[in-house]
């Protein structure tokens, strides 16, 4: 039997076993992760005593939920011991019916008997960092092969919000506004609180020119965020920070690129020759929202 409970009504030591003796494991379903990205805005669907859970965030509108991945939370989904398309079917049926869906994406493992759209997510997964930096593409090496004066004048190291909140400002793409770009600069600082934060610089003349910001915990490295100095692009710190990050943890660490529909963001990926996980995503149009909370009111 699948149940809805709201936030204040979950066992939370129940839900986080279930995590944690799940097929699927993501760092975004945990109590951490989603705390920080929904402002604690997000329920769960339960099968039986927890045998399987199902993390549902959301966002108000005219007084209704409509549900929503939050941003920098790329796959949620159905979680439990062994991945069953029969529970995993009751559960899309659950869903579909008694939520309002914008956007929800489910894990690389949930299958389902109904045809989903896909996205596509790139993961190396822990290996000798010899045998993964073999792997990366020509293009991906060269691009790792600094000049003599760079090499010089350059360093990688970690640095605190406080010495990289400047530049992360600076450089952020994406924010449709200033709301938006402090909004996200307050998630990177609550992660580095809850001690999930790993930002690495790349230095030049020591001024800083490339951020990487990836969450971390015991299992996984994702990628939330580069960002880069224009004037210095063609230096390559990005790749030389997260091949940094690489040869520091992948021998016990999946390194989660968090995937990208945008080319040259998709390409530069794919030059560290990581897997290709599709994950199904649910997407509804603003109309077939309106027409589906139309119906349920």
């Amino acid at each position: 039997m699948i149940r809805r409970l709201k936030y204040q009504e979950i066992d939370f030591k129940k839900y986080t076993e279930c995590l944690e003796n799940s097929e699927q494991q993501k760092y975004s379903a945990t109590l951490d992760f989603l705390n920080v990205v929904s402002g604690k805005q997000w329920e769960i669907l339960v099968y039986n005593d927890y045998e399987a859970v199902m993390p549902v965030p959301y966002m108000k509108k005219f007084g209704l939920k409509i549900v929503i991945n939050p941003k920098l939370c790329q796959q949620l989904g159905i979680f439990s011991k062994t991945d069953n398309i029969e529970v995993n079917d009751q559960f899309l049926d659950f869903f579909e019916k008694k939520y309002n869906i914008w956007y929800y994406a489910f894990n690389d493992t949930n299958q389902f008997t109904k045809k989903l759209k896909e996205r596509q997510n790139f993961l190396i997964y822990p290996a000798d960092y010899n045998e993964v930096r073999q792997k990366y593409s020509p293009k991906r090496k060269r691009k790792l092969r600094l000049d003599e004066e760079v090499l010089q004048n350059s360093e990688v190291r970690l640095v605190t919000m406080n010495e990289a909140l400047d530049f992360i400002s600076q450089n952020t793409i994406g924010a449709k506004d200033e709301k938006d770009k402090q909004k996200f600069l307050e998630t990177f600082s609550d992660f580095e609180k809850a001690q999930h934060l790993q930002l690495t610089a790349f230095f030049y003349h020591k001024t800083i020119i490339n951020i990487i910001a990836v969450y971390s915990d015991e299992k996984t490295l994702a990628l939330l965020g580069t960002f880069n100095a224009k004037e210095h692009i063609k230096l390559s710190g990005s790749s030389v920070i997260i091949d940094h990050i690489i040869s520091e943890n992948i021998h016990t660490k999946i390194f989660d690129f968090e995937g990208s529909d945008v080319p040259a963001i998709e390409e530069f990926f794919r030059g560290f020759r990581p897997e290709l996980k599709m994950y199904p995503i649910l997407f509804n149009s603003k109309k077939e929202i309106i027409k589906k909370m139309t119906k349920l009111l």
